[in-house]
């Protein structure tokens, strides 16, 4: 029998946080199933933990308040997955309502020992309407807003399940380490891929995630992000969480303080068709590459700039 534990980490959200707590609190499980909440407080200044105690309250077997003082996501989850008890670990987010089911759902492929890992469907909110600018049929295109969707039918997965719809056997992250510090939100860095960079890991290292589609959660899409400026800062800090993930590109002959001239390049040719393009989608999808690119450049440069700093105090060491 599988015991489970949903880990949510906040920072000052406890209007959303409420919401998402309301949602987790109404899974239907079969009355065998152990299960917890843990809510991990990252140090927050506005009313989330009182509204955690709420529910502490109503459910004391339930819901457990924790509390990380050390700003960034990761170190959140970090304290989550260390007071687990649950040898299943579910992740979601305080800014989602999830369905009933999703818990069972989610969980349910556990029972064979073949997976570690499963990843959940993720939804915009029921409301939704995509903004004519963006091209919603590219690749990933609403990744900004977290939707993880590849379709209807459960299958193996071979990319990695995105944070607020995951879950994974304890045990892995003992024999694999945790989410990396470096990348993981935190107040001033809305640097991400902790989640994305763990899957990948697991992945690399020949573990078998899988798709579960009928586990579902609704991400809330406020309106601050439905503007063209939040997409263009997330790819731009996407790019630069890949070059932290995967390293700066082997280096070449020809390089600018870091940056290889190839990408001096790219910027240019998708400088040009970012200005020619006349259809409002095909426009603003080539300017985010162009964000992309500078994102990748600006990585680049703070790296190898590290690097060269490094060098010399070795040096005089």
């Amino acid at each position: 029998m599988l015991s489970i534990t949903v880990i949510l980490c906040t920072y000052n959200r406890h209007e959303s946080l409420a919401t998402a707590l309301e949602s987790v609190a109404a899974s239907q499980l079969a009355d065998s199933t152990e299960w917890e909440v843990l809510v991990v407080d990252n140090n927050s200044k506005d009313q989330t933990r009182a509204v955690i105690e709420k529910f502490c309250e109503k459910f004391p077997r339930r819901f457990r308040y924790l509390f990380e003082p050390k700003p960034g996501k990761s170190h959140a989850l970090s304290t989550g997955i260390r007071e687990a008890r649950g040898s299943v670990l579910a992740f979601v987010d305080d800014d989602v309502v999830v369905d009933r089911t999703w818990l069972q759902n989610l969980t349910a492929p556990f029972q064979s020992p073949t997976w570690v890992g499963v990843g959940g469907r993720i939804l915009p909110e029921r409301n939704f309407t995509p903004p004519a600018w963006l091209n919603v049929d590219a690749p990933y295109a609403l990744a900004p807003l977290a939707v993880f969707d590849l379709g209807t039918k459960s299958r193996p997965l071979d990319e990695p399940p995105f944070g607020t719809n995951m879950a994974f056997r304890k045990e892995v992250f003992a024999k694999y380490g945790g989410f990396r510090t470096d990348l993981g939100p935190r107040p001033g860095n809305e640097i991400r891929n902790e989640d994305t960079e763990f899957g990948r890991r697991l992945l690399a290292a020949g573990e078998h995630l899988f798709y579960e589609p009928s586990a579902i959660v609704y991400h809330s899409v406020p309106q601050n992000r439905v503007r063209k400026e939040y997409f263009l800062d997330w790819w731009f800090d996407k790019a630069r969480a890949d070059i932290r993930e995967f390293g700066i590109p082997p280096a070449t002959r020809w390089s600018v303080k870091g940056i290889p001239l190839y990408v001096f390049r790219r910027l240019a040719v998708w400088t040009v068709r970012w200005m020619i393009a006349l259809n409002s989608g095909a426009r603003f999808g080539r300017k985010l590459k162009v964000y992309g690119l500078l994102g990748l450049a600006s990585e680049c440069y703070r790296q190898s700039a590290t690097i060269r700093v490094n060098r010399k105090d070795n040096a005089k060491a």
